[in-house]
């Protein structure tokens, strides 16, 4: 997609300030005093879940061949471009619920009130061009980041090569 929200689980402590942040964000005040008596109420499109004694941050993943986008009978599910994020128009679903069947990450959800798909949509209405999604911004430890995927590839190659150079060093082998 260009940008991926990487999630480094180490600097998470469940805070829970990307939720409260996604949900404001989403609010037609945009602000977290007035948004308390939206209708319809916020709704975060970010979920922290506890796995034993850590905490993940848990959106959709804007996935290259999304089946969110293949199972949707009303094309509510699309993406505008290669590079842009995966979204749902409100008004075309009809909350059949199967691209909660097949998202695998679990980043769909139907709400309360309208009864229709809702997921990250990367904040793509914030006002102001560039910003980054409200989740990100919000995070106090820095364990949500907004990163180019070409960062993001070449940061999984060194430390792959980190990796190596250490079980190298540990089964005895030298530096040269």
């Amino acid at each position: 997609m260009g940008k991926t929200i990487t999630t480094d689980i180490k600097k998470c402590v469940a805070c829970r300030t990307c939720e409260l942040a996604c949900a404001v964000a989403h609010t037609a005040s945009g602000d977290i005093l007035e948004a308390i008596h939206e209708s319809p109420r916020p709704h975060k499109r970010v979920a922290v879940e506890a796995v034993d004694e850590f905490a993940v941050p848990m959106q959709c993943r804007h996935c290259e061949d999304a089946p969110c986008i293949t199972v949707c009978p009303t094309g509510a599910i699309s993406r505008h471009a290669e590079d842009s994020p995966v979204l749902i128009n409100p008004d075309l679903c009809i909350g059949c619920k199967y691209c909660l069947v097949v998202c695998p990450f679990g980043a769909i959800e139907i709400t309360e009130d309208s009864k229709v798909a809702t997921k990250c949509d990367f904040c793509i209405n914030r006002p102001g061009a560039g910003q980054v999604p409200a989740c990100v911004e919000a995070c106090p430890t820095g364990a949500l980041q907004l990163v180019d995927d070409k960062e993001l590839a070449a940061g999984k190659r060194r430390s792959a090569a980190r990796e190596q150079v250490l079980s190298m060093r540990n089964e005895g082998m030298s530096d040269k």
